[in-house]
C-alpha cells in the first residue's frame, strides 16, 4: 500500500516537530517544512520517512518552489507554523500586528491555497493548529487572540467550501504546551517590558506582575506536545473529521468558563492581579 503523503509546515521544534516524528512513525511520508539547516539534519536523522524541505510560509518564493518539491500525490497539509507577539495592545507597532498576521494566518493561508489542487485530486485534509487563544480572548496576548480567532473564521469558511470536493478541513485548540516558548516567556517579559516607554513601563508594571504569575502557573500543568501530535493523528484518520478538538484539560475548563460566566464575570477574572489604582498624575 502507498505510504499517505503529508505536509506539517514549522516541524523544527515542538508541536511540529512531534506531529511529524509522530506521522512518520505511523507509516505517513513526512515532508517537513523547516527554516534551519539545523532543525533539517534532525529531523531527517530521525526518520526516513521525513523530508524536510526549507518552508517560511511567509516567503512566497518557498511556497512556490513546493511546486516542484512535492510529489503528486499529497494527501494532508498540517498548518502548524506559527508565532505568538505579546504585551499590551497599545504598546505594539504596525511591524508587530503585521509580522503576527503574516505568520499565523496570511501565510498558512495561501500555502493552502497553493497545495489545494493536490488536496483535491486525493480527497485530502487540512488541519490548522489553532490555540484555546482562538476562543477566548486573554490579555496581554491580544494580537495572537486576534490572528487565532481569525484562524478559526477562516478555517470554518474553507471547510464549507471545500466539502464539494471532498477535501476535509479541521482545527485542533491546544491549551498550554510545553514547547520552548513556554520556557522562554520569562525572559520575553522581561525584554517587552525593557523595551516600553518610560510612561508605558509604569502604567503597565501591575501587568506584567501579574502575567508572571499567572505564566508560573500554567506553565507547571503544560502538556507535552506529543499530546497535540496524538490529537492532529486522530483528525487525519478518522472517517470524518472533527470541525474542532481540543487539547488539553486546561483549555476544556477556560471554554466551559467562558460558556458558563457573563462577560463581566470573566473580564474580572482575567483582571485579577492587574487592577490598580490609576497613578498620580495618570488619566483614568
Amino acid at each position: 500500500m502507498t505510504a499517505r503523503v503529508v505536509l506539517v509546515t514549522g516541524a523544527g521544534r515542538g508541536i511540529g516537530r512531534a506531529i511529524a516524528v509522530r506521522l512518520a512513525r505511523s507509516g505517513w511520508q513526512v515532508y517537513a517544512g523547516v527554516r534551519s539547516d539545523v532543525a533539517a539534519r534532525q529531523l531527517a536523522a530521525e526518520s526516513a520517512r521525513i523530508t524536510p524541505v526549507e518552508l517560511d510560509v511567509t516567503i512566497p518564493e518557498h511556497v512556490a518552489a513546493l511546486d516542484r518539491v512535492l510529489p503528486e500525490r499529497l494527501d494532508a497539509l498540517v498548518n502548524n507554523a506559527g508565532i505568538g507577539v505579546g504585551g499590551p495592545l497599545e504598546t505594539l507597532s504596525r511591524a508587530d500586528m503585521h509580522e503576527q498576521f503574516d505568520v499565523n494566518l496570511i501565510g498558512p493561508l495561501a500555502l493552502t491555497r497553493a497545495v489545494l489542487p493536490r488536496l483535491r485530486r486525493s480527497g485530502g485534509r487540512v488541519v490548522f493548529i489553532s490555540s484555546i487563544n482562538g476562543r477566548v480572548s486573554f490579555p496581554f496576548t491580544g494580537i495572537y487572540n486576534a490572528s487565532k480567532y481569525a484562524t478559526e473564521a477562516v478555517a470554518d469558511c474553507l471547510r464549507v467550501e471545500l466539502r464539494p470536493f471532498a477535501v476535509q478541513v479541521a482545527l485542533v485548540e491546544p491549551g498550554v504546551i510545553d514547547t520552548d516558548p513556554w520556557h522562554e516567556m520569562d525572559q520575553l517579559l522581561d525584554d517587552l517590558e525593557a523595551g516600553l516607554d518610560p510612561d508605558h513601563r509604569k502604567l503597565y508594571a501591575p501587568h506584567f506582575a501579574g502575567e508572571r504569575q499567572l505564566i508560573a502557573k500554567l506553565r507547571r500543568n503544560a502538556k507535552p506536545p506529543e499530546r497535540v501530535a496524538a490529537a492532529v493523528e486522530r483528525q487525519l484518520t478518522r472517517r470524518r473529521m472533527r470541525a474542532r478538538s481540543l487539547v488539553g484539560a486546561d483549555a476544556r475548563a477556560i471554554l466551559a468558563m467562558k460558556a458558563l460566566l457573563p462577560t463581566r464575570g470573566l473580564d474580572a477574572m482575567w483582571a485579577q492581579g492587574i487592577e490598580h489604582k490609576p497613578m498620580e498624575g495618570a488619566t483614568p
